[in-house]
Order: structure tokens, then sequence, then C-alpha cells
């Protein structure tokens, strides 16, 4: 096979953390490559690396031009990366978000001194890319007016518009159907045959076994395996990746208590041109988990946004415990509501601010974290190190800023402030998006936990084999229209993917 990229010996520091330890990496023309790790094992910024927004201290990549000769790619230049076919799907978004999609993908193809920016054959070129990829976004539609999941299908598309050479892929399949993700895998064969070399960022371990030709592993900074998938199932990749069993937590079943929240006939309208509720009813008892299943951007986030008091209802009623839900963040925290939202850096955090002021954003008037209006930071520091030992959260320390830590570890964070509040219900969106196995397994199990002690939970998840795992219950949401929740023992992936299609509930039973 003929190499269209070559690592060798990259080394990434920073200050005393070696990020990336003496790495080497191949990869071949039509090939599909996963790259595996725990968060913080690497893997982005190996990445970064390749595509110049970091500058390796030690080692050398070499990159395949058109003529298939290897050629030393320049460091620190993204612009080089480009230029070489290397295109990136980065994990954080990369996007313009007062222009539209149309204009974000077309930036930056079109040499200034363009008499015009060429759209309509933009146009044409990404309604083709849509649909045979199955990324399907409103291209007139403002980056700011979009879901975290259309914003992550933008991305993508920018890349498949470049005619990249090098392909690389974090978590492109977080906001797809089961049948999405198929065509795009099926797309991603097409194109490998062609001549494309992948490299596919996953931490759904079924989909790295399904499209993947080659796997490698990083743990700790280093490269500890490195094999033809044809070798490997799931239990291998994922102690592979964390360095030792993982446990599995099951869900099991119980009688659930009384209905807690109940949510009768609610719509709302939404400014924004996003899809707001449509008539949604739904009751969630205390001990049970209720998922909600979708395709991103077709009302969960105003379902979230309601449950969580930041938006309030144009019809219906919304009760907790028998009682009204005043549209209040304050409100619906005093009633006992926890929330684990969809960004947890733009909304789950305070970047600046210390792991332990983080752990007590939501209890700031408990006369255990403050005094006369004086936070006391010596408590502040003891509950934070109290919650670092019994969530494994790995950081420097309670003081250290929360935004230097990994994404699975402020995730911990964040359920560390979520269940230590004792809440009465959580409302979990996206809970383990871009986590690693060992983290989800965490989030799982730590889920599981509160359902057994009273609490009702409302799941929110784009990863159907996580609804499947821990819910009792799973309704749909199409364009802001709620399904009937249904047992989780009558359902399938495919059932649920043509409901989340859009096909009636009698077609897709």
């Amino acid at each position: 096979m003929t190499l269209a990229l070559s690592i060798e010996g990259v080394t990434k520091r920073f200050g005393t953390l070696v990020a990336n330890d003496r790495i080497d990496l191949a990869l071949h023309r039509g090939e599909i490559l996963a790259l595996l790790g725990e968060n913080g094992a690497g893997k982005t910024t190996l990445m970064n690396v390749l595509f110049g927004h970091y500058v390796a201290d030690e080692g050398s990549i070499r990159v395949a031009g058109p003529d298939g000769a290897l050629a030393s790619l320049p460091p620190g230049s993204p612009h080089a990366a480009l230029g070489a076919g290397i295109g990136m799907v980065h994990q954080h978004f990369a996007l313009a978000e007062s222009l539209t999609v149309l204009q974000n993908v077309v930036l930056g193809t079109r040499p200034l001194s363009a008499p015009h920016l060429g759209l309509r054959a933009a146009r044409a070129k990404l309604e083709r890319l849509m649909g045979e990829s199955g990324l399907h976004v409103r291209l007139n539609a403002r980056i700011a007016n979009l879901s975290v999941g259309e914003k992550q299908r933008v991305e993508i598309l920018k890349v498949l518009y470049r005619d990249a050479r090098i392909l690389i892929l974090d978590e492109p399949t977080a906001v797809l159907t089961p049948q999405e993700a198929d065509g795009l895998f099926a797309t991603l064969r097409r194109l490998a045959a062609s001549g494309l070399a992948v490299i596919f960022i996953s931490h759904k371990l079924g989909e790295v076994l399904a499209v993947a030709d080659r796997v490698a592993v990083l743990r700790g900074g280093r490269k500890v395996s490195d094999q033809p998938i044809a070798g490997v199932d799931r239990r291998m990749l994922a102690t592979l990746m964390v360095g030792r069993e993982i446990g599995v937590s099951r869900r099991t079943l119980r009688e659930p208590g009384p209905p807690l929240l109940v949510l009768d006939q609610v719509s709302m309208r939404l400014p924004s041109g996003r899809a707001g509720l449509d008539g949604v009813s739904l009751t969630v008892r205390g001990g049970e988990i209720v998922g909600i299943a979708g395709v991103s951007g077709n009302g969960q986030a105003a379902l979230a946004a309601l449950i969580a008091g930041m938006a309030e209802a144009s019809a219906g009623s919304v009760t907790l415990a028998g009682k009204p839900l005043r549209a209040s963040p304050r409100a619906a925290i005093e009633a006992g509501i926890a929330r684990i939202p969809e960004d947890r850096h733009a909304e789950g955090i305070v970047g600046p601010l210390s792991v332990a002021e983080n752990l007590a954003l939501e209890s700031l008037d408990s006369p255990e974290v403050q005094r006369l209006g004086f936070l006391r930071f010596d408590r502040l520091r003891e509950r934070a190190s109290q919650a670092i030992a019994a969530y494994d959260i790995r950081c420097p320390g309670p003081e250290a800023p929360i935004r230097l830590l990994s994404g699975g570890n402020i995730q911990k964070v964040i359920l560390a402030r979520v269940l230590e509040r004792d809440p009465r219900l959580i409302l979990a969106n996206q809970p383990t998006r871009g986590l690693d196995v060992g983290a989800a397994a965490e989030v799982h199990r730590r889920l599981l936990e509160a359902r057994m002690n009273n609490v009702g939970i409302v799941l929110i998840s784009e990863d159907l084999d996580e609804l499947l795992a821990l819910c009792d219950r799973i309704a749909v949401m199409v364009k802001g229209r709620l399904t009937a929740p249904e047992p989780v023992e009558t359902l399938t992936l495919e059932r649920l993917g043509l409901l989340m299609a859009g096909h009636r509930e009698e077609e897709a039973a």
C-alpha cells in the first residue's frame, strides 16, 4: 500500500506534561485508520500537531503529494496542511457565527482576487454531498441559530467540500441516526476506494469495528497498540484504551414512583427559526429514566431549556411534583432540578474559575459555601477535594482553572455538582458526548445509582445504544413533536432510527 502520511517520533510537551511521547504512525492511501484513547490520551494533541495548530518539540511529519512522493510538512502551519491535502473536522467548532452555512463552507476556498464567491456552484456541490452523506443542514441558516449537532455537520461538510486527500474525522457520527451513520460509512468506504486516506476518531467502539481497516490506541500520550481491526473486539479495545477491565452498569427492573415531572400539551415558539415544541406531553416518574431520542435540531434544545427554566411555554403546562414550574433557572434549581447541559464548555462551566468554584456554582446561597455574603474558600477547597476523590477527577487540584481539564474530567465536575445537590430530577442532555468508554461508564453508573435513589431522569441523547442500555422508556422527537414514550423492551435500533427519520409510528413498527 502507498503511504499517504508518515508521523515519526512526534513528541509534544506542555510544561511538564508530555501529551505525545515519541509517537510513530503511518497512514496509507485508501485506508481508514481508527485512532482511539481515553480523554486526555493525546489524540487531539497529535492531530493538532498534524494540522499545524501546534508545533512538535521532536519528530517529523511527511505527507504524500498528488504524485505519491512524500514531502516534509512545514510545522505550525494550517495553511500548509490544507495545501498538502489534509482536512480536519475539529472536536470544537471553528465556524463564523454571523455567517450562513454556505458562506462558512466557501470561506477561505477562493482567492481574494476572485470576482465573486461562486456560491451557485458551491450550493450545487454541497447539495450533492449532503445527499451522499446524509448530513442535511439548511444552507441559508446562520451558524449562530444552529444547534450543536447541526454545527458539527457543517464542519464535516466543510472538509468534504475541499476535496481533501487525508480526512481527519473527530466523532463524526454523534448527531446521526443509525441509517445516516451507515450512509456516512458507505460514503467513507467509497472515498477510501478512490484513494482517500481517513483517520477516524470515535468513542463508539461498535462503529470503529464496522468502518475501520486498522486501529491505533494511545494511552497516557504513548501508542500502545497498532493492528488490523480484524484481530480485535470491543472488550479488547476498551481494555487497551484505559489499561483495565471496564465494568458495565446494567439497569435493573423496578417499579417507578409517582409522577414527578409532567408536561401537558406544551408548545413553544422560537424566534430564531429553530425547532420549538408543538403540543408535547411527557410524564417522568421518580426512580425512572425517560430517554429522548432524535436527530439534533428537532426541538431537544427547546425541551431542555423548558425543563431547566430557561424558556417559557407559549401554551400548555409544566409541573414538578404537582406544583407549577416557573420559567426561571433559579426556580428550577430551588425545585430540585439539576442539569447536565449539552454544551459543557459554553453552558456547564466558567472557564477562568477554579474547579472548586465551578463545583459550587449552583449552591452559592448555601451557608456551607458562604457566610454573610462572603465565600468560604477553605470550605470550597475541602468540598472540591472530596469530589475530586469520589468522582476520579484528574486535575492538578481544587484551585486549578477548570478550562485546563480534558472534556471527560470537566463532565465529571458537572456530574459531581449535579449529584451532590441531592436532586429530585436530573436533566441529562448528551451527558457522554465525546467521552471515552471509561468516563462514559462512570456517567452511566452514577445515573443508574441516582435512579435507584428515586431520582427522576430525563436523558436526551443521540447515542441510541446509550438510551437502550439506561432508559426505562424512550420517546422520539421529530420537528418539535414527541412520540408517546415506549418501554425499552419493545424498541430496536432500526425502529428508533425510522422514527427519528420522521416515519410515522405505525410505519416504523
